[in-house]
């Protein structure tokens, strides 16, 4: 008779998208496995030390970042989560969509593959809040993540 409880993948793949991705970096660990790769767009992280820069930058947006599923599928050592962001950038509500697979190793999600949609953010802050967007970024107010500048190179 096999004892061994199996992991919840659907309620760790939730739960690190609502706290960790949402802004307790220290709880990356929880779900995150140490080889943890993170292909978002264009861009990879990797390690616990990607999952917070890959984080850190829409909390450097969003302060008051956070996150809804919408919908899980799970087949085998994967989950596929849709989510919503909702956050507020210089009193300018924002709401993305996007769409995550991510895979498991001994209960924790070794690798993600996360999209979204490169206009959303701009087309959601609309011209005025992304030049802010811009001069936040050029001012190192809001610092974009390493991987975003080898993405654009």
């Amino acid at each position: 008779m096999n004892t061994s409880v199996q992991p919840d993948l659907p309620a760790t793949a939730r739960s690190a998208i609502e706290i960790a991705c949402a802004g307790q970096l220290d709880c990356i660990p929880d779900f995150y496995h140490e080889q943890f790769v993170d292909h978002v767009n264009s861009m990879v992280f990797r390690g616990h030390a990607g999952a917070r820069e890959s984080v850190g930058f829409y909390r450097s947006i969003f302060s008051d970042l956070r996150f809804d599923i919408d919908d899980q599928v799970t087949q085998e050592d994967r989950v596929a989560t849709r989510w919503t962001l909702h956050g507020t950038y210089r009193r300018r509500p924002v709401t993305l969509h996007g769409i995550v697979i991510s895979r498991f190793r001994d209960g924790k999600i070794i690798e993600d593959y996360g999209v979204t949609h490169s206009l959303a953010l701009p087309r959601a802050l609309g011209v005025v809040h992304t030049v802010l967007l811009l001069t936040d970024i050029a001012r190192n107010r809001v610092k974009l993540p390493r991987g975003a500048a080898r993405a654009q190179s």
